[in-house]
Formats: C-alpha cells, sequence, structure tokens
C-alpha cells in the first residue's frame, strides 16, 4: 500500500485498520509512505517504509511527481527483490494517485487506486474555465484505464460523471473497522463522560462545514456543549471560534483538538453530528452506531445515505442549518434504539476478505 503520509485523518486510519487485518489473516503488508509524518501507532509486523523526498532545487515542483515516482519505483523494486512480486498494490488519497500512475515498475493489473473521497466536491466546486478544465485533464490521465476502488458507489459514480473516466475495472467496498479495538478503546473514560454533550470528530476543512455546524447548534437551542475534537489550519479554526463568539454560543463549544482516542468521547457523548458538504464515507459515522451513539448527518453526497438507512434515516438533515437544527433536536429528545443494529458488513475481517478477492479479479 502507497499513501501521502499518515496524519491524523480518516483515509489514514483505514488504511492502518486495513493494513492490521491483512497482517492478521497471515499476508506479508508493505507500506510506503511518501513522507515522514505520522500521528498513529503502527501495528505489529507492518513493514513501514518513508519515501522522503530531498530535493531543495528551485525547480522542485516542476519535476516533482516524475522524480517522487522514480524514488517509489526504486524503493518497490527493491522490496520485491528481498520478498518477491506483490500480488496487490494499493494507492491511497489522491496526491499519492497522481505518484503512483507514473511509476514505470507496477503492473497496472496489481495495482488499484483507493478513492476516499467525492473528487467533484473536492477539487471542482471552486474551479471555473481553463482551471476546472486542466483539472479534469490531470485528473483523467491518474484514472483512465485504471483499476479503481470506491469507498461508496457515489464516489465512482462522481468520478465517471464529472471527469468522464471509464475505469478498467471498478469495485466498491466500505472502509474496515476493527471492531473490538474500538469498543475497548470507547470503554476508557474522558473529560465530560457522565454529562450530556454533542460531539464532532473530523478535520478542520472547509467541506466538514464546521460554520454550518455552529449556526445549527445555535438554532437548537441545546445548552449541552458542543466538543469539536480534530486538528487542522489555526487560521481557520480561528475563524470558526469568531464565529461561535457572534452566535453567542462561545462558552459552550469546546476545540478539543486532536486525540489519540476518540472512541472515548463518541461512546460517552449524547450524539455525533456530520455536517459535512461530502463524505466519500462517513468512517465515523459507523464508528458512532458502533458505540450505540446516535448520529445526525447531513444527506451530503457520498456515503452517509448508505450508512443511515431505515429507521437511521429520521437522522439526515437536509444540507442546511436550519434543518441540521431540527435533525439536532429531534434526535436529541427521540434518540434510536441502537441495540439490535447488525454492523457486520464493516468488520475488519469482512472488508479484508474482499480486498484479497480483487488479487483473483
Amino acid at each position: 500500500m502507497v499513501i501521502d503520509g499518515l496524519p491524523g485523518g480518516g483515509a489514514e486510519k483505514v488504511v492502518l485498520t486495513l493494513a492490521k487485518g491483512l497482517l492478521s489473516l497471515g499476508h506479508h503488508v508493505s507500506l510506503f509512505s511518501l513522507r515522514s509524518v505520522c500521528d498513529y501507532p503502527l501495528p505489529a509486523g507492518l513493514d513501514y517504509q518513508v519515501i522522503q523526498d530531498r530535493c531543495r532545487k528551485p525547480w522542485r515542483k516542476i519535476t516533482e511527481l516524475r522524480r517522487r515516482a522514480r524514488l517509489l519505483d526504486r524503493a518497490i523494486v527493491k522490496a520485491e527483490q528481498q520478498n518477491g512480486a506483490f500480488d496487490l498494490v494499493i494507492s491511497h488519497l489522491h496526491k499519492t494517485d497522481r505518484i503512483v500512475s507514473r511509476c514505470r515498475h507496477l503492473d497496472p493489473a496489481k495495482t488499484w487506486y483507493c478513492l476516499h473521497g467525492v473528487f467533484s466536491a473536492s477539487y471542482l466546486t471552486r474551479r471555473k474555465g481553463f482551471s476546472r478544465w486542466l483539472k479534469i485533464q490531470k485528473t483523467r490521465r491518474v484514472y483512465q484505464n485504471r483499476n479503481v476502488i470506491g469507498v461508496s458507489q457515489f464516489v465512482i459514480d462522481d468520478l465517471k460523471q464529472h471527469y468522464g473516466i471509464t475505469p478498467a475495472k471498478e469495485a466498491v467496498i466500505y472502509n474496515p473497522f476493527d471492531v473490538d479495538q474500538i469498543l475497548q478503546q470507547a470503554q476508557e473514560t474522558c473529560e465530560l463522560a457522565g454529562q450530556d454533550y454533542l460531539l464532532h470528530v473530523g478535520r478542520f476543512h472547509p467541506t466538514k462545514r464546521h460554520d454550518r455546524l455552529l449556526q445549527a447548534y445555535a438554532h437548537s437551542g441545546l445548552q449541552a456543549p458542543l466538543v469539536l475534537i480534530g486538528q487542522g489550519d489555526t487560521a481557520r479554526i480561528a475563524e470558526l471560534k469568531q464565529l461561535a463568539e457572534q452566535l453567542d454560543i462561545a462558552d459552550r463549544v469546546i476545540f478539543k483538538g486532536f486525540t489519540h482516542n476518540p472512541y472515548a468521547w463518541i461512546n460517552h457523548a449524547r450524539m455525533l453530528i456530520v455536517s459535512s458538504d461530502s463524505e466519500g464515507f462517513g468512517n465515523v459515522l459507523v464508528e458512532a452506531l458502533l458505540c450505540q451513539t446516535p448520529v445526525v448527518s447531513t444527506r451530503c453526497p457520498g456515503g452517509p445515505e448508505s450508512i443511515l438507512q431505515g429507521e437511521l434515516a429520521r437522522g439526515l438533515a437536509e444540507m442546511t442549518s436550519e434543518s441540521l437544527a431540527e435533525r439536532i433536536k429531534d434526535i436529541y429528545y427521540r434518540p434510536f434504539n441502537l441495540q439490535q443494529l447488525d454492523l457486520s458488513a464493516y468488520h475488519i475481517e469482512t472488508i479484508c476478505l474482499r480486498y484479497l478477492a480483487l488479487i483473483e479479479h
């Protein structure tokens, strides 16, 4: 597997969970990280290698993709000389995909590109004219006639519809969840255990729409604190703190930052809220349901609608602060009964077998 670093994000956690599951099934797993950053503990037995680009020349941006692809090629050749050819190669995240697609040593039939997000929402929303056309062309160059995995069907459909891409092969595979580990960590305590509080877990990125979340929280009139777990741009966080002041809710909004164990916070929360403009899958929704914590989410493009089905669909809001506020109040006062919920489709063993089937595919 290849990824552009392991900062504290959802896709990065998915990669390490998948690696752990494959290792437990007796497979040799190598993880090539294109940056040295790593905010998560690595599973035992993982062949973890950092492919560091040390070029500091003035023209380094122009030659970056080709240069880094050569570095990755060398590392893969060396690994295969020591352990034999890889049966499966999975590239994670778009920056990584751009580099992997330029590697000459990788067998295209064995290489799959895992799409973790809704590309049109992430890369086309604010682009117009030539800038939009150029981004579409660059993206097509990476994925056209390649094998792609979507964490939801919507992710693949979005790539085909907005970029005119025809994959060589495609597969929808949900993100894996180490249920035993999640439930074990969920039993730990947190600062607000025993109190009512609402929770949002996610990086501070415009797509997550923390502004919509704060506005909805203010509209709801609920007095239980709102805790925000995640990291991101300090200027963005400062803007959100200022918005909380303007909405007169600053005394009830807690900017917690990044934590290595969000599950304790999820487990003890009265409710978890997703306010995004798009979610490739929506990991935190499944994590909350595993902890039997009620959830509310915008009906955004991506995975939430496929996760919140049946009675859980009552937790879906339209993409406005007013609708989100109404759903928050409804679920707060009339929470779901989550005790009989079947979440086996997301278990790590099930998902690992889906990945291994790609070798035969």
